[in-house]
C-alpha cells in the first residue's frame, strides 16, 4: 500500500459518519520527543562522527466504534544546533565521517484502520509490527526514524493460551528515510501457545523485496521461553532458505537468567549460521538489540556469527543500569570476530521525562575480518505527553 493510498483511505474514513463519531468521543492524542547526542570513534580513516538530533512523534488515535478504530501518526527527525558531522546513510558526508543512521526526515509513520471483535483483530494500513522479541521482525525503535510496514495484519486469539497471526507486507518503511524504503511481498505467520513449561512459538517468515529479481528469504523456526521462580530460560531453532545464493544457514539460541535480590544476571549463546559463505539473515529485525550495541553485526558475515554473552542489571539511584559483554567468533572456521562491552543507565523523572547515557566499545578480532575498533556514546533525554 503506497503512502498516497493510505492518506486517501484515512481521509475517507475520518470523513465518514461513523469515524467522525469515533473522533469526537474519547479520542486520544499523544506527543513525544527524543533528543539525542551520538558520537562514533572508529580506528580507520573516517573522521569521528557527532550528531545531535531531535525526533518528534505526534499520534492521534480514535476511540472504538462498533469494533472499528483508527490511528494516524507523524514523525519528524531534525539536526539540532548544526551538530551534523556524520554520514547519515543517505549520501551526506559519505566516505568522510562514520555512520550515524539518523537522517533528517518528515513522514507518515502510521496510518491504519483496525477492527477488533471478540477473538478476532484486523489491522490494515501503515503500522508497527513486532514479533519474537524483535529478533526477526521489529520496529528498530532505537533509531530516530523507526521502522514500520504497509501491511494487512490478522490476529485470532483462539483461547487464553493459543494465538495465531498473519501479516502481509507490501512495503518496508525502513530507518533510512523514505528514499530507502522497499516495496516487498512479505508473509509473516506466527502461532503462539502458552504451555505449562513456557510460551511455545512456531513461525514462518517468507520475505521478498518486490524488485523483479529472485531474492526470497524463507525462515521457519520454533522457540520456547519461560520462567520458574527466579529462573528464566529460552531456546530457539530456525532454518533458512536463501534463494539469492542457494544457501540454507541455521539459527540457534539458548539463554538462561536468574533474578537475585538486588540484581539479575543473564548468560546466552546465539549462533547465526553460515552456508555457501552466506550468513543467516534477519533484514526485518531490530538488529541493534542483538550482538552488541556498536552495531558491527547488523548483517551476519559470510562466515556466520557465534555470540557468547553475559548481562548484569540492577537498580541504582532510582534508575536502571545494565552492563553486557559479548565474545564473537565465526560459525565457519576459527576466526576471532572480536568482543564488546556495553553499558546503559536510564532514569525517569518529573513523571513525563527520561534521561540516560549509553556506551558501546567494540574490540576487533583477527585481521582480515573487515572490522575495526569502534566506540560509541549516546546521551539522551525523552519526554512523552
Amino acid at each position: 500500500m503506497k503512502t498516497t493510498q493510505i492518506a486517501t483511505l484515512m481521509s475517507a474514513l475520518l470523513a465518514s459518519t461513523s469515524l467522525t463519531a469515533i473522533a469526537a468521543t474519547d479520542a486520544k492524542t499523544s506527543l513525544d520527543f527524543n533528543l539525542r547526542y551520538e558520537s562514533v570513534d572508529q580506528d580507520n580513516a573516517l573522521k569521528d562522527a557527532n550528531a545531535l538530533t531531535l525526533r518528534t512523534r505526534l499520534n492521534y488515535a480514535t476511540a472504538t466504534y462498533d469494533g472499528f478504530s483508527a490511528v494516524i501518526e507523524f514523525e519528524d527527525s531534525r539536526v539540532i544546533a548544526g551538530v551534523d558531522d556524520y554520514n547519515n546513510t543517505n549520501g551526506k558526508n559519505a566516505g568522510i565521517y562514520s555512520v550515524i543512521a539518523d537522517p533528517e526526515t518528515t513522514e507518515l509513520d502510521q496510518a491504519y484502520l483496525q477492527y477488533s471483535k471478540d477473538k478476532f483483530t484486523a489491522k490494515v494500513g501503515r503500522q508497527v509490527i513486532t514479533l519474537d522479541g524483535h529478533r526477526f521482525v521489529g520496529h528498530v525503535g532505537w533509531r530516530q526514524d523507526r521502522q514500520t510496514f504497509d501491511a494487512a495484519t490478522f490476529i485470532y486469539k483462539a483461547s487464553d493460551k493459543l494465538t495465531g497471526s498473519y501479516s502481509y507486507i507490501s512495503k518496508r518503511n525502513r530507518i533510512f528515510a523514505q528514499a530507502k524504503d522497499l516495496d516487498s511481498k512479505d508473509h509473516l505467520l506466527n502461532l503462539a501457545y502458552q504451555s505449562s513449561v513456557g510460551k511455545l512459538v512456531a513461525y514462518a517468515y517468507l520475505i521478498e523485496v518486490d524488485n523483479n529479481t529472485r531474492n526470497g528469504i524463507d525462515t521457519y523456526g520454533a522457540s520456547l521461553t519461560g520462567k520458574k521462580d527466579q529462573f528464566s530460560y529460552a531456546v530457539e531453532l530456525a532454518t533458512q532458505s536463501n534463494t539469492v545464493n542457494n544457501a540454507d544457514p541455521m539459527y540457534f539460541m539458548v539463554e538462561g537468567g536468574y533474578n537475585f535480590d538486588k540484581f539479575s544476571a543473564k548468560i546466552g549463546f546465539e549462533s547465526l549460521g553460515s552456508d555457501n559463505n552466506v550468513g543467516f539473515a534477519t533484514p526485518l529485525a531490530t538488529a541493534h538489540k542483538f550482538n552488541g550495541w556498536a552495531d558491527q553485526f547488523l548483517g551476519t558475515p559470510g562466515v556466520g556469527l557465534q555470540d557468547i554473552y553475559l548481562a548484569l542489571s540492577t537498580k541504582i539511584m532510582g534508575g536502571g543500569l545494565t552492563v553486557a559483554y559479548h565474545d564473537f567468533s565465526a560459525d565457519e572456521g576459527s576466526a576471532d570476530l572480536g568482543s564488546e562491552i556495553d553499558a546503559v543507565y536510564a532514569k525517569g523523572f518529573a513523571k513525563n521525562y527520561k534521561a540516560g547515557i549509553k556506551l558501546a566499545s567494540y574490540s576487533a578480532g583477527d585481521a582480515g575480518t573487515g572490522k575495526v575498533d569502534t566506540n560509541k556514546l549516546w546521551l539522551f533525554v525523552s519526554a512523552s505527553f
